[in-house]
């Protein structure tokens, strides 16, 4: 993101070419100089070496050793040297007396003359070499003793020009032009091919912007009161901010892991990776409700990932539930007020008959039934805030047209909150009423049981059970409330309630045709 009115910082990738374009050049220059010297040498060494190796030779041949004591040694040598110059590509070939005296030399007026140049151990019996510069110019050359019955008699010097060798050196120097032509054009295409893959990695951003973007995207991602999680399109964590990892319980090394690694709930991992964006899915993790949001990231019209966005909403939930119950309560109330209003109606119209003695016995029989439900419920759950909820769901459930049979007692001090106890018996029964809606018979029984430190609660009813593979998955941890209609994020919060208070949920098959929920929240008594 550059400033907007400002220079705009130059790519990355253009930077990073014209970098490996110098070394690269840096590296073909220095390789040809090097390679340069070190011809030079190798090319040195090798004139030395062939200057010495004929210088050996003529020491060696009989001829040589012949002429050398002979009365008019340059008559026989002087053709014989010549005719090995020219045969060994050397610059001079010099046969001389121990005094220096030449007996042979390219130029025939310096015969007789005396040997420019050093000796070195060649008159001890030992070859010598060196660069000097004689008549002919600067030379590499040899100097190699004869010897007659070990006796060191005359003594021959083979030299090569240095401008021979240079010569030499200069043919060398087009292969080595083309070596680095090569390894100079595969630098550059691999510093342009380089340099491409960078420009689409960086989308041709400087490295200024590059980073005022990574510091604004840290920023703000740290400063949001949501969690964000960003994944790159192999899944994997690339940026999280503290909030997701509390909400999502994350490891402290969880950038570079893959999403679906990280123990979440399967239902949760596919919606964040899913190819199209999801709004408010509710989830159970652990104690807390979350609300996850995904949707996939583009970038040039490419997929480059997905932005998951997890809120908390343990509290909104608990409120919320209460406000369900309420509802609830209010509903049941209303159907119970239509009730009401029509046995009035009826009474009303059997005074209007006549017929006093039957609306008297009609009106005692009702108010009889209703006093019985409310002892009845009254005595067995002495908890104010169950005890109205079962008269409301009573109510419900007869409006609904299912029988339900409340079984067992609770007292007055229970040990769970009524908050909680509302939340576990509400949920379970309404997914009793639920589960019976499309069933012929439409049976639930609840059962509570107060064990004094604890309590069970135990809801069975007649619909179509639960299968026995989904029997752990309608209570895993995140659970959605898509998965399974119906059966989703009430039960998982029995679960987190059960849990917190050290008890734990059960699914079983029920004597009454469909599935038995038992709740046991706290331990036995």
């Amino acid at each position: 993101m550059a400033r907007r009115g400002g220079p705009r910082d130059s790519p990355v990738a253009r930077q990073i070419l014209l970098l490996q374009v110098l070394v690269v050049l840096a590296l073909v220059v220095s390789a040809v100089a090097l390679a340069a010297v070190d011809a030079r040498r190798d090319v040195r060494a090798e004139s030395r070496d062939q200057a010495l190796a004929v210088a050996e030779s003529l020491a060696d041949s009989p001829t040589v050793r012949t002429a050398v004591v002979g009365a008019d040694p340059s008559r026989t040598l002087q053709p014989y040297a010549e005719e090995v110059r020219a045969d060994t590509d050397t610059d001079f070939v010099v046969v001389m007396a121990l005094d220096r005296t030449r007996f042979t030399h390219p130029d025939p007026d310096r015969i007789g003359e005396r040997f420019i140049g050093d000796l070195g151990t060649a008159p001890q019996g030992r070859p010598f070499t060196q660069e000097y510069a004689g008549t002919l110019g600067p030379s590499v050359r040899a100097v190699v003793p004869v010897e007659d019955g070990g006796r060191v008699v005359a003594l021959v010097s083979v030299g090569i020009t240095l401008d021979r060798i240079q010569q030499q050196l200069l043919g060398d120097l087009p292969s080595i032009g083309l070596a680095a032509l090569g390894a100079l054009v595969v630098g550059l295409a691999g510093a342009w091919l380089i340099s491409r893959r960078l420009r689409r990695q960086t989308h041709g951003m400087g490295e200024r912007e590059i980073t005022r973007m990574y510091e604004y995207y840290r920023a703000v991602l740290h400063a949001v009161r949501e969690g964000l999680v960003l994944l790159d399109e192999a899944g994997r964590v690339q940026l999280v901010n503290d909030e997701a990892r509390r909400l999502l319980g994350l490891p402290d090394d969880v950038l570079g892991r893959r999403f679906d690694d990280l123990g979440l709930p399967p239902a949760m991992v596919e919606a964040a990776r899913g190819r199209v964006a999801e709004s408010d899915h509710l989830y159970v993790l652990r104690d807390q409700v979350l609300v996850i949001s995904s949707a996939p990231a583009y970038w040039g019209g490419a997929e480059v990932g997905a932005v998951v966005t997890v809120r908390d909403r343990t509290e909104l939930q608990s409120v919320t539930g209460e406000l369900d119950l309420v509802r609830g309560l209010t509903a049941s109330l209303r159907a119970q007020n239509h009730e009401a209003a029509n046995r009035l109606h009826t009474v009303v119209g059997l005074i209007e008959l006549g017929r006093h003695e039957d609306a008297v016995e009609f009106a005692t029989e009702e108010l009889a039934v209703a006093q019985a439900l409310a002892d009845e419920v009254v005595g067995a759950v002495e908890e104010p805030a169950l005890a109205a909820l079962l008269l409301g769901k009573t109510a419900q459930a007869a409006e609904q047209g299912v029988e339900l049979r409340l079984t067992g007692s609770v007292g007055a001090d229970v040990a769970v909150p009524s908050r909680e106890l509302v939340t576990v018996v509400g949920n379970l029964l309404d997914n009793a009423f639920d589960a019976v809606a499309g069933s012929d018979r439409r049976q639930v029984r609840l059962r509570l049981e107060d064990r004094g430190a604890g309590l069970l609660v135990e809801v069975d009813d007649s619909g179509p059970g639960v299968p026995p593979q989904d029997a752990e998955r309608v209570l895993e941890r995140g659970w959605s409330t898509k998965a399974v209609e119906g059966r989703g994020l009430g039960l998982a919060l029995v679960g987190q309630v059960a849990r917190r208070h050290g008890g734990a949920v059960e699914v079983d098959s029920s004597d009454l045709g469909g599935a038995r929920f038992t709740v046991t929240l706290g331990p036995p008594s």
